[in-house]
């Protein structure tokens, strides 16, 4: 018996140590719609503005990706490398080219992997294999591998990502869960279930507010989406709960507002709405302020 009490207090106070540690979180700022600045100009920017580090895909020229690497670290950036699979007419044959490009970005060394992993339109055995290649090249690089919720992809809906979880449990997540407003055309109010399951496995979090009619409002600062970018934050307030709860000392969120296509543009002259940087920005640090509470 007195074991039995041991036992529950000394769970008790793990559990109560875990909440009670400190989370840092990393704010990382998209490259996508920036590509036309030059690295050192870029990374200059993001880091005085305040950001931690740049996610991006890699690039393939050999100069760019030099450049991208120098800048990095002249501005004590952290990288997060982006990584598509495209896939073939052989099915192999796309497994062989994924596992190659995450061994390639892996090699670099990033603070994480964030995967747009398989098709919807593939079969659950395709992306399983997939989802265990990215598996084994994370255990044998000490790099996380983490699969993002987007639409065309295995993680296109929620109730779809949930079976995926019951049968690989340690799978793990990039919440973009603006995709599912949209694919959903709802806040996802009857998948309570199946939103918590995912928030649960999230490694990182894409910070853009969706709708039940698309993925990105035009402007989460306009008082028109204060319900929407409540929904958001709600959801987030709870990945950032689970994260404390397992005692993780580090987190990671993209502020990943998309440039115009994305961003919606004016009819004839396509002048984007809002601007994209400035909406990050303003994302970076409302999230700043609500978790430093």
């Amino acid at each position: 018996m007195k074991y039995i009490f041991f036992l529950f207090q000394l769970l008790l106070f793990t559990s109560v140590n875990a909440q009670n540690k400190e989370l840092k979180i990393n704010y990382f700022c998209p490259r996508w719609g920036f590509e036309s600045m030059d690295w050192e100009t870029f990374c200059n920017k993001v880091k005085t503005t305040g950001y931690d580090g740049v996610e991006t895909p890699i690039p393939a020229n050999p100069v760019e990706k030099q450049a991208m690497l120098s800048s990095l670290k002249k501005y004590n950036l952290l990288l997060i490398g982006m990584c598509f699979y495209n896939p073939q007419s052989d099915f192999n044959i796309s497994v062989e080219n994924f596992k190659h490009d995450l061994r390639n970005i892996a090699s670099l060394k990033p603070y994480l992997i964030n995967c747009h992993t398989g098709k919807d339109f593939m079969t659950f055995e395709q992306n399983k294999t997939l989802i265990e290649n990215g598996s084994l090249i994370a255990k044998e690089s000490g790099i996380k591998i983490v699969h993002e919720t987007h639409r065309g992809r295995f993680t296109y809906a929620a109730n779809i990502t949930k079976t995926y979880i019951d049968k690989i449990p340690d799978i793990k997540f990039t919440l973009d869960i603006s995709h599912w407003c949209n694919v959903h055309e709802s806040f996802l109010e009857d998948q309570i279930e199946n939103v918590n399951a995912v928030l649960a496995h999230t490694e990182h979090i894409h910070s853009r507010i969706g709708f039940p009619e698309g993925p990105q409002v035009n402007d989460p600062r306009a008082p028109e989406w204060e319900n929407a970018l409540n929904k958001h934050l709600v959801w987030w307030d709870k990945v950032i709960e689970f994260q404390k709860s397992k005692g993780s000392t580090i987190f990671s969120i993209t502020t990943e507002f998309g440039p115009p296509g994305y961003m919606p543009t004016l009819p004839y002259t396509q002048q984007p709405v809002s601007s994209q940087w400035d909406i990050n920005v303003y994302m970076m640090n409302t999230l700043k302020k609500r978790f430093a509470k």
